[in-house]
């Protein structure tokens, strides 16, 4: 029998180095054997150049963020965005180089991985960055996942969204759990966003990431894991380049 793989899962890290080294020590220490990375490496905290430094030393599977574009697109017009939002970007623009700002731009909206599917946002159209929240929310994307598991986030929310083709279940089938450690059926369809690791929005301040371990394609499980951090240095980050005070406190809150 072929040895199991353990893939650490890492998503919106949002240039928080302090998280994304506490996560990737972490993971480590639990013996994986790949980092997989599903975008918005960049925007809200003050570390861009250190985390793409980083992810890229680890060689990662990586797709695109909507940060990663809008850091790396000085066409695209920010007229939607808060202030508090527009301002990190433009600031993230002037503080990656040339070349991190055509790496970010070069990284693919989705990638297939060994039987798995990577997505920033949704499978249906990923290139307009819809957020899934609830069962409804992710209908089209099952229509087009293709794969039996995709992992995604965009939300900052961990969530666990099945699909059973017999239906019956909510909408059209589709049954929304909250993040367990689980061992998936072989039946289903899953879609699993796997939380924050920089900037947590589900009121628990701890960096979030998930490990699957696959034993081929009928012996899958994914566990949610929380990591402590230095907050206190990503907040001093924040302090030191200007950027607006609201990030701090959605760091103190993971809200």
């Amino acid at each position: 029998m072929a040895k199991a793989k353990r893939y650490a899962i890492l998503s919106d890290i949002h240039s928080n180095i302090e998280a994304l080294d506490a996560v990737i020590e972490d993971a480590q220490k639990q013996s994986v054997d790949k980092f997989l990375c599903l975008g918005d490496i960049v925007g809200y905290n003050a570390a861009p150049r250190e985390c793409i430094r980083r992810i890229r030393d680890l060689n990662c599977v990586v797709v695109k963020g909507n940060h990663d574009l809008y850091c790396s697109d000085c066409t695209v017009h920010l007229t939607d965005f808060t202030d508090n939002a527009a301002s990190v970007i433009e600031w993230t623009r002037r503080t990656i180089t040339e070349e991190e700002t055509q790496w970010l731009r070069s990284l693919p909206l989705t990638k297939p991985f060994l039987g798995l599917m990577l997505v920033h946002s949704t499978m249906d159209n990923p290139a307009s960055f819809r957020y899934a929240f609830k069962e409804s929310d992710v209908k089209d994307n099952f229509v087009n996942q293709g794969a039996h598991v995709c992992f995604h986030g965009h939300t900052h929310v961990p969530r666990i969204f099945v699909k059973r083709n017999s239906g019956g279940e909510g909408v059209t089938g589709i049954k929304s759990l909250d993040p367990i450690d689980m061992k998936l059926d072989e039946t289903p369809h899953y879609f699993i966003n796997v939380g924050s690791v920089g900037q947590p929005r589900d009121g628990i301040p701890k960096a979030c990431y998930v490990i699957c371990t696959v034993e081929g394609f009928k012996n899958i499980t994914v566990e949610f894991r929380r990591v402590d951090y230095d907050i206190e240095t990503a907040i001093q980050r924040i302090r030191n380049a200007g950027l607006p005070e609201r990030l701090i406190t959605r760091l103190e809150t993971g809200l």
